[in-house]
């Protein structure tokens, strides 16, 4: 349904329709998680695909960091996702709201059941893979090149460059696409399974309407919506990293393919090497998707 937004004294205005609204608030929200997340981010990764033993804990991690890069090494490759992340979230938002439409459509009044709005997130979720796996990937790569000069990559532009030129077209750009919608797929599903459940809940309780609901419930319900995403898929986002961090090159490639990293990954680490960078994901989890839901709420309600 379209909307009169800051209507002028003539009485014209700017009309947007609904989907808009849903693809301009997720937007909002993607910046806010990245600007809360990126430092707990880096972290992430270097712990999940450095050599075992290179970090003693995500603190030493965090020091060694900060010593070789300053304090601007937590943000390293922080444009691409800022851009990237925004039009990701952007995406999932608007498949999101799309989809609980269709199917409010058919509930004929009542409240969308779980497995509606798991199926919800879950469209949303492999919908966004398509900007999500290469924003990504050249996210790591740029957060996991060694602080050397000549630099591998000189910004993601470059990254993009070289990530298509060596590794065989758009497949390099697009490396680790498969664990990427398998990941994003069931994790979204029950990130926003969880948020949703959590509102339709708090609705049912206080009789309120959502525009109502206080922006500190939109942070409480939107950190336990990322426990139940990361929960649900962090096995597989530490092979979709390892994948992304491999050799371009088929020659010297570590893995052939997602089957053969898990295998190798369990043969070599057991079930620690699946859980590497576990502890900074939950420490950034509660700030990165609080803030993420908060953003998009407030910016829905500042449109609305």
């Amino acid at each position: 349904m379209s909307e009169l937004l800051s209507p002028p004294a003539d009485g014209a205005g700017i009309r947007l329709t609904q989907t808009q609204k849903d693809l301009i608030g997720g937007s909002v929200g993607g910046i806010a998680q990245v600007l809360v997340g990126q430092p707990f981010d880096i972290v992430k990764v270097r712990i999940q695909t450095a050599p075992p033993g290179t970090y003693a804990s995500p603190l030493d991690c965090a020091t060694k960091l900060l010593k070789a890069d300053g304090p601007l090494g937590f943000y390293k490759g922080t444009l691409t996702p800022l851009l990237g992340i925004g039009a990701c979230v952007s995406i999932q938002f608007g498949a999101l709201e799309g989809t609980k439409r269709f199917f409010a459509g058919r509930a004929k009044g009542r409240e969308l059941n779980l497995g509606e709005l798991w199926m919800s997130g879950a469209f949303a979720g492999v919908a966004n893979t398509v900007v999500a796996n290469p924003v990504e990937h050249i996210r790591i790569r740029l957060q996991t090149q060694p602080a050397v000069t000549p630099r591998l990559y000189n910004g993601p532009l470059d990254c993009a460059a070289k990530l298509y030129k060596q590794g065989g077209g758009l497949k390099g750009v697009f490396k680790g696409q498969v664990p990427t919608m398998w990941r994003d797929g069931v994790g979204y599903g029950c990130y926003f399974m969880a948020y949703e459940a959590l509102v339709q809940r708090h609705l049912r309780t206080t009789g309120l309407s959502r525009e109502e609901v206080s922006p500190l419930w939109a942070v409480t319900y939107g950190a336990a919506a990322g426990y139940a995403l990361w929960f649900s898929i962090y096995p597989v986002d530490v092979i979709k990293s390892k994948l992304q961090t491999d050799s371009l090159d088929p020659a010297k490639r570590i893995y052939k393919g997602m089957i053969d990293c898990t295998r190798q990954t369990w043969r070599t680490q057991g079930l620690k090497g699946f859980l590497g960078g576990l502890a900074p994901t939950l420490i950034r989890s509660p700030f990165a998707n609080g803030a993420t839901f908060v953003a998009f709420e407030l910016a829905m309600r500042a449109m609305n």
